[in-house]
């Protein structure tokens, strides 16, 4: 089976690369700006085909996916930090949805019957009051930042392309997921690399966050990447549906666990620059609908995903 990942070096679509080819029977191939750090795909040198594209080019995305001729295509290329989407809307939105349209178009004018999957986000939600939560696929939305409404743009494309063309597009709407090679712009990720630069004595003993009193639901990356097979391989075209572990934490004690696992005695200070203009305040999934159509289930306990965060960042730097 042929496969094509957008965005393969990023911090997901390596960690579905990995998984892929531990599956065997399946040739990945990916997609990759010509300029992007490409560590995260050091372990797969020679085991994957990679095509340097700017996905905003309809040209050269349609020569990738003619060059291919992909069976399944997961897009995951994005500008993904929401914090960024508000100093960058423009190309927040260029990326992510001109991007997308051009793999649809792509797909479409070459003639081919590739399954799609289209990787959502629990950012488009937004605004969500007490008595919806956990937040099932038919809440409204109500993006409260440039990404989450990229991402909102995202998702209707992609019924409309499945509505208006019958193309086979699954999307998904996973809520926040993380561990090793996250970026260190992320919230579990930048607690891990500071910790860490504090241990070698990179940098002073304190430590900078943002909103710690936000709840969000974490699920592991390992756990997600497996969630976006399992779409494409069992899941409706056309369909949308929720991937979360359902139980939501506060970033207060995402922070604590991560400060039990060293020895240093840190202060910890907040920093404006770190709080979003609009936040969300508690993200819950329902992912039941995904669930009952998959038989999937988280199975990689948070505190491990904290560990191997932090052990990620002490051996990097």
């Amino acid at each position: 089976m042929r496969v094509l990942i957008t965005g393969i070096t990023g911090f997901v679509g390596s960690h579905l690369a990995d998984y892929l080819l531990e599956k065997g029977d399946i040739e990945v191939y990916g997609i990759a700006r010509w300029r992007s750090q490409k560590e995260n795909i050091e372990q797969l040198e020679g085991k994957i085909k990679l095509f340097e594209c700017d996905i905003k080019d309809m040209t050269s995305v349609q020569d990738v996916v003619k060059s291919v001729k992909p069976e399944c295509i997961f897009h995951l290329a994005a500008q993904s930090f929401v914090l960024a989407s508000w100093h960058a809307p423009a190309e927040t939105l260029s990326i992510n949805i001109i991007g997308e349209l051009n793999i649809f178009e792509s797909v479409r004018q070459i003639g081919l019957d590739s399954i799609i999957h289209i990787a959502g986000s629990s950012e488009e939600y937004g605004f969500v009051k007490p008595d919806e939560i956990p937040i099932t696929e038919d809440n409204p939305l109500r993006p409260l930042s440039p990404y989450g409404v990229s991402k909102v743009a995202q998702d209707l494309l992609g019924y409309q392309y499945f509505k208006s063309y019958e193309m086979k597009i699954i999307r998904t709407r996973a809520f926040n997921h993380t561990g090793p090679r996250r970026g260190e712009v992320f919230v579990c990720s930048t607690f891990a690399k500071q910790i860490a630069e504090i241990e070698k004595g990179i940098k002073e003993p304190v430590m900078y966050v943002g909103n710690l009193e936000a709840q969000r639901d974490f699920t592991d990356v390992r756990d997600v990447v497996k969630a976006y097979w399992l779409a494409a391989d069992k899941c409706e075209p056309g369909e949308v549906y929720n991937i979360s572990s359902g139980k939501p934490r506060t970033i207060q004690s995402i922070l604590d666990t991560l400060l039990s696992l060293t020895d240093k005695k840190l202060e910890i200070k907040n920093d404006p620059a770190r709080m979003r203009l609009s936040d969300v305040l508690v993200l819950e999934g329902d992912s039941s609908k995904f669930r009952e159509k998959t038989g999937w289930k988280p199975e990689i306990p948070f505190e491990k995903t904290l560990k191997d965060t932090l052990d990620y960042w002490r051996e990097r730097l």
